[in-house]
């Protein structure tokens, strides 16, 4: 169902995030960090991985302020896992493969 990872702005937000009938990856990132460059693969992974269970978005914090600031984004990269309105995880900074793909076990798993 899903075709990989969309690229998102504040006004998308609640179409693609909110109103998905999916749970939600939204993966907050900035082209000038480092950091974000080590996870882009990883997001990429769970796109792929879990495309049938899980809809991947990713949004450039610098031109969305609204939805950083709404889901109080304060480091990028930084994931926020979203169904519906409601805030199931919440994580900044790098995190490894292992990490990533547990905290979707736990979630896509209870769907």
């Amino acid at each position: 169902m899903s075709k990989g990872v969309i690229t998102i702005t504040d006004a998308e937000f609640e179409t693609e995030v909110l109103k998905s009938e999916q749970p939600v990856l939204v993966y907050f990132w900035a082209s000038w960090c480092g950091p974000c460059q080590l996870m882009s693969p990883l997001i990429n992974l769970a796109a792929n991985q879990y495309s049938d269970r899980l809809k991947v978005v990713k949004m450039e914090v610098d031109p969305n302020p609204l939805s950083v600031k709404q889901y109080g984004v304060e480091g990028v990269p930084a994931l926020r896992l979203i169904q519906g309105e409601k805030l199931l995880e919440s994580t900044e900074g790098v995190i490894n493969k292992e990490k990533l793909l547990s905290l979707l076990e736990i979630h896509l798993n209870n769907n």
